[in-house]
């Protein structure tokens, strides 16, 4: 059975499981630096995976206790018009799908909760969450140090900031930001990459070198469209994103994995609802039904083993 999730921005929608055709896109590949596996088959097939992974859960009572008294509905924002494994649209203009989408109706159905999905632009999410106006964020929200003084995560993946750019570039790895002066580099607007390369762009100056130009762009298309047409010379991005874009795209490569974080479901400070997502992700986790919804995704080599509250940015 093929499943998808319907999004309705305007209105309350139960978890619901929608049949759909197979469609024109591929799973992403591995966030691990060797084969994909069963993704490298899906990208060979060049479809969207359609494995159900959601709809035979069950509420796990344990989990259900820990929400607070009377929830039974929460509003989820995501991100829509990245590539797979991000939230996208098929050829319906209605029907979503990508990993956060299969996490987050999982999630709910452990909680034995009702979610509307609505969608809002990435760099607008997280400052919603303070006001009330959504209870979750979910659009690969890496965990940094910065976010969590004002926002609490519950992790569920490790993702991370990567580097890809033109097949004909002189760049074959990135492993320090010095390398990047005087370049022009592409990135997401009100991502954890913008912030790395504005809070670090001194690194240029300090070694006397013309600073490289961040350019922030709130579509992915525009970013790839950026670097094949010329007026960007490499993209920052997600580890897992870029490594599907590359997969699809031709005349581009993928660079290096540059630092990874852990990604999670995004609250605002002091949520109530933590402990309930953390329990749901472990129970998926235990019973073997978060490996599926990686293995669907193509996204195995980022899997976690437990999720975490809050958890201080990894170094590396």
């Amino acid at each position: 059975m093929r499943a998808f999730l319907r999004a309705r921005p305007r209105h309350l929608a139960p978890f619901t499981v929608i049949t759909s055709a197979a469609l024109v896109l591929s799973a992403c590949g591995s966030g691990s630096s060797g084969s994909g596996g069963a993704a490298d088959a899906a990208v060979a097939a060049d479809r969207v995976p359609t494995t159900d992974v959601v709809s035979g859960i069950a509420e796990d009572e344990a989990a259900a206790r820990l929400l607070p008294a009377g929830v039974k509905r929460l509003t989820v924002a995501v991100t829509v018009g990245g590539t797979p494994p991000g939230t996208t649209y098929l050829d319906d203009g209605r029907t979503l799908t990508g990993q956060d989408v299969d996490l987050t109706y999982a999630v709910a159905k452990v909680l034995g909760v009702e979610v509307r999905i609505e969608q809002a632009s990435f760099e607008a999410i997280l400052p919603a969450l303070g006001s009330g106006k959504y209870d979750v964020g979910a659009s690969n929200f890496g965990v940094t140090d910065e976010r969590r003084r004002t926002i609490d995560f519950v992790t569920y993946i490790n993702d991370g900031q990567g580097f890809a750019t033109r097949k004909d570039s002189d760049l074959s790895k990135v492993t320090d930001l010095k390398q990047l002066c005087g370049l022009n580099v592409a990135t997401g607007a009100g991502t954890t990459f913008e912030a790395t390369l504005e809070k670090n762009k001194h690194v240029c100056s300090d070694a006397g070198e013309k600073p490289y130009t961040v350019q922030t762009y709130s579509e992915q298309g525009a970013i790839w469209s950026s670097v094949q047409q010329g007026r960007s010379d490499v993209v920052m991005s997600t580890i897992n994103g870029l490594r599907y874009a590359v997969a699809h795209q031709p005349g581009v490569k993928f660079l290096n994995e540059f630092h990874r974080l852990d990604v999670g479901f995004a609250f605002k400070k002091g949520t109530p609802l933590a402990p309930a997502f953390q329990a749901a992700v472990n129970k998926l986790i235990a019973d073997g039904t978060y490996a599926k919804i990686l293995q669907k995704w193509g996204t195995t080599g980022s899997a976690v083993t437990e999720s975490r509250i809050s958890p201080p940015e990894i170094e590396s």
